[in-house]
């Protein structure tokens, strides 16, 4: 394995990622991903299962090895300084990670006195963050009989018991309703206000849109557009607009001659054979004028014409020319051998 060198992280980046490659087997699970995330900011990392946003956590939490490249978190080197990093980062992912035969509170004490506190500051952390998470009430009650929101407001609160510089949420609400959902965007937001920067993953547009201040999306291992949410938006199209012919055979054809047009800033058209549609990207109401008058002089039949806000699936559809269907991270079962000590 080549180790990552000395390089220092890039000046005001709580998070610098360079070049990092992870394989499992013949899958390369990451290919080269860059990464920067400022101190104090909300980093979404936007993909869809299987893309490397995982691995690309496990890596930064120092779970797994990467096989090259090189990362710093809050000034420490992810291979050569793992246990000085571990004290400054903490991590909440898909699934409750606290233990549901203990209370509430004798999870969060559990987890002060593995970092080190003494017994008087972790029954005091315990009782601030119980009572910040609004869980003072169940404090003595099991983990088990919590409401899903509840628990992962108790995983937020034990990912925080040892003051994190760097957060990282990965899939945090998965599986959640729209409520619970909310509630745990609220709680991310007030960390954020309080200085911690967070790095979240996610396959949801919509949270990133909440959460994030910039992004980064990645694909198969690989990272193929960064930037603001509008940036994003306006490089795929403001609206996409979807014209279904009514006879598919004239899809092609259709996309050949929207993109010989030439209508001033109007984005290449993309072809949707699965759903019978071209995807034409636009950014104002003059191009949708003049793409729908083109449409009407090739005397092509028309089944209908929508428009709408790019999906996340439309933003990888026009990104890289396909679906965000890839099948899920790869783990082997060796994984915890790679654990970097």
């Amino acid at each position: 394995m080549k180790r990552i060198d000395g390089t220092p992280p890039a000046a005001g980046s709580a998070v610098t990622v360079r070049g990092l490659v992870k394989h499992y087997g013949e899958t390369k699970a990451l290919d080269g991903v860059d990464l920067d995330v400022r101190e104090g900011t909300v980093r979404g990392v936007l993909g869809p299962n299987g893309a490397g946003k995982t691995t690309l956590v496990r890596i930064l939490s120092t779970l797994v090895t990467p096989d090259s490249g090189r990362a710093h978190v809050a000034g420490y080197d992810v291979v050569r300084q793992p246990r000085q990093l571990r004290r400054a980062i903490g991590l909440t992912g898909q699934y409750a990670s606290v233990d549901e035969k203990l209370p509430g509170w004798e999870n969060l004490y559990l987890i002060g006195r593995l970092l080190d506190l003494s017994r008087r500051d972790a029954r005091a952390r315990a009782d601030e963050l119980l009572e910040r998470f609004s869980l003072t009430e169940a404090a003595k009650r099991p983990a088990a009989t919590y409401s899903g929101g509840m628990r992962r407001r108790l995983d937020l609160a034990a990912s925080m018991i040892g003051h994190p510089a760097v957060l990282y949420l990965d899939e945090p609400t998965t599986g959640l309703d729209p409520r619970t959902r909310n509630e745990v965007w609220d709680e991310v937001k007030r960390m954020v206000g309080d200085g911690v920067t967070v790095l979240l993953t996610t396959q949801y547009m919509e949270e990133a849109e909440q959460l994030a201040s910039e992004l980064t999306v990645v694909d198969r291992g690989k990272v193929i557009a960064n930037g603001g949410i509008e940036e994003l938006k306006a490089r795929v199209g403001g609206r996409t607009l979807r014209v279904r012919p009514a006879d598919p055979l004239q899809l092609r054809p259709l996309a050949s001659h929207l993109d010989e047009l030439g209508i001033t800033g109007l984005a290449n058209s993309t072809v949707d054979a699965e759903r019978g549609a071209v995807l034409v990207p636009i950014l104002s109401d003059e191009q949708l004028t003049a793409v729908v008058g083109a449409v009407a002089a090739r005397g092509i039949t028309v089944a209908s014409v929508t428009t709408e806000l790019p999906s996340l699936d439309e933003v990888f559809l026009s990104l890289t020319g396909h679906r965000a269907g890839a099948p899920q991270d790869p783990v082997p079962a060796d994984a915890r051998e790679e654990v970097a000590v």
